[in-house]
């Protein structure tokens, strides 16, 4: 079976009037040459067990973004009686915002730090709506240091907590981080902050508290919170996944897909674990056709427009490509991917990614390339992937003790990440630190005993739990 040969076509502007949107259009991929109906794509065996199962009546497929696009219209309409109405302005960026969750599409972020900020200048007194989504599209843009200074206007409320955390999260502040997801975990211990908590807890090394408070998260879901139960079943699936339980990751990425079929963050992941097995014993070809078909069903599913995780599907199906021996498609893959992460610089600001696919060609100017981009990073991201990414960068071009200390501070915050650790193994091995490698070698082990050529050969391929934040 072979993968889809990406045929790149149009961009289209988007336009928004009063009355309705039109999207970015830009086609990722032609029908996938293996043929794979969406309703088809195999899944696994395995059926999630009582403790992930979704206790609620699955919505029908597209049902949640219709409902969205209802309420878009009528706040739309709702501004075209009272052109100047500040509250119904920074609800329809509310209704933007929700949709670009549930899709995943980057225009629906631009749409609603537009309209929050024409919300703003109808009404720019306590409104707070407007400023929470503004600082969400900060978050979003990874612009955390812009997110807090939003949030300095709002009121002590849950929301500009949850916010608060994601934002101290990633500028390394684990310690603030936890006080304030433990304050509203307490607080309002709803799904999304107690997942948060949990999201926390694993970035100190916590893993106890951490399996703790995804447990209860999911036993707290409501009916209403499709999205949201598919977000926290897929966090849940990548931390099982970064401790070599793949049947568990695997259980709770299918249990995300039968709440919403399409939800990309678990598409990707689960075909991450695929391409994982699959490399760990390549004689089982099963795994690699579902990586494959996984990775058709994404681009089916998001052919009519870009979407923040189309970099993470592309870079995925250039390694399937390359570990099948397809050296010039994976190029031209992996080449669709640098252009659709150079596009997004100015707009989503992902440097970090864009480096890590520049390293993983290794050309000298590309690694000069990634070096910059990461220095650059760092003076906004300080979380431990930002860091491992930047030691890598230092390690490409044989800077050891700027990797030293990069690789430091990555492990700083008490996460237990295999990949990172390894790449401390590594640099320690190439520093002549024989016995310090051996320690993080051990280290690797406890952390993920199964952690080993198939797993080196997936990395970089799923949506990570900074990305679903």
């Amino acid at each position: 079976m072979q993968p889809p040969i990406l045929q790149q076509l149009s961009l289209q502007q988007k336009l928004i009037t009063a009355t309705a949107l039109v999207g970015i259009g830009i086609s990722l991929a032609k029908p996938p040459l293996c043929g794979i109906a969406i309703h088809s794509i195999p899944t696994s065996t395995t059926r999630p067990n009582s403790i992930w199962k979704y206790r609620f009546a699955r919505p029908a497929v597209g049902s949640v973004t219709k409902n969205i696009r209802r309420e878009i219209a009528f706040h739309q309409q709702k501004i075209q009686q009272q052109p100047t109405a500040g509250l119904e302005r920074a609800a329809l960026a509310q209704n933007y915002l929700k949709m670009a969750r549930a899709t995943g599409e980057s225009s629906w972020y631009l749409l609603a730090e537009q309209m929050a900020q024409e919300s703003l200048v109808q009404l720019p007194i306590h409104n707070y709506g407007a400023i929470v989504v503004l600082a969400k599209v900060a978050t979003a843009k990874h612009n955390f240091k812009q997110a807090l200074d939003l949030l300095k206007k709002l009121p002590p409320e849950s929301e500009a907590l949850s916010l608060l955390t994601t934002s101290h999260l990633a500028l390394g502040d684990v310690t603030t981080a936890r006080k304030t997801a433990d304050t509203l975990a307490q607080k309002v211990p709803t799904l999304g902050n107690l997942a948060l908590k949990a999201l926390v807890e694993v970035a100190q090394g916590d893993d106890l508290a951490a399996m703790r408070d995804f447990k209860a998260a999911i036993a707290a879901e409501e009916p209403e919170e499709v999205e949201s139960s598919a977000w926290v079943r897929t966090l849940s699936g990548r931390f099982y996944y970064k401790r070599g339980q793949l049947q568990q990751a695997e259980e709770l990425y299918q249990s995300a897909l039968e709440i919403l079929p399409r939800y990309s963050p678990a598409l990707l992941n689960l075909a991450e674990l695929s391409v994982r097995q699959w490399q760990a014993d390549p004689t089982q070809t099963k795994d690699r056709e579902r990586a494959i078909e996984l990775y058709d069903r994404f681009f089916i599913i998001n052919q009519q427009a870009p979407t923040i995780y189309d970099h993470i599907a592309l870079r995925g199906l250039a390694r399937v490509q390359k570990l099948q021996g397809n050296t010039i498609q994976s190029n031209q893959t992996w080449g669709r991917a640098v252009s659709k992460l150079r596009s997004d610089l100015t707009g989503f600001g992902h440097r970090r990614e864009l480096a890590q696919l520049l390293m993983e060609r290794g050309q000298e100017k590309d690694l000069s390339e990634a070096l910059t981009l990461m220095q650059a990073e760092i003076k906004t991201r300080q979380d431990p992937e930002t860091w491992d990414t930047l030691a890598a960068a230092y390690l490409k071009l044989g800077q050891l003790p700027a990797a030293q200390q990069s690789i430091e501070a990555a492990l700083n915050s008490g996460l237990r990440d295999p990949a990172i650790t390894d790449r401390a193994a590594v640099i320690a091995q190439a520093r002549g630190q024989l016995e310090q490698a051996s320690k993080y070698r051990e280290q690797v082990r406890s952390i993920d005993p199964l952690f080993e050529a198939g797993a080196r050969q997936a990395l970089g391929l799923g949506v990570g739990l900074s990305g679903l934040n």
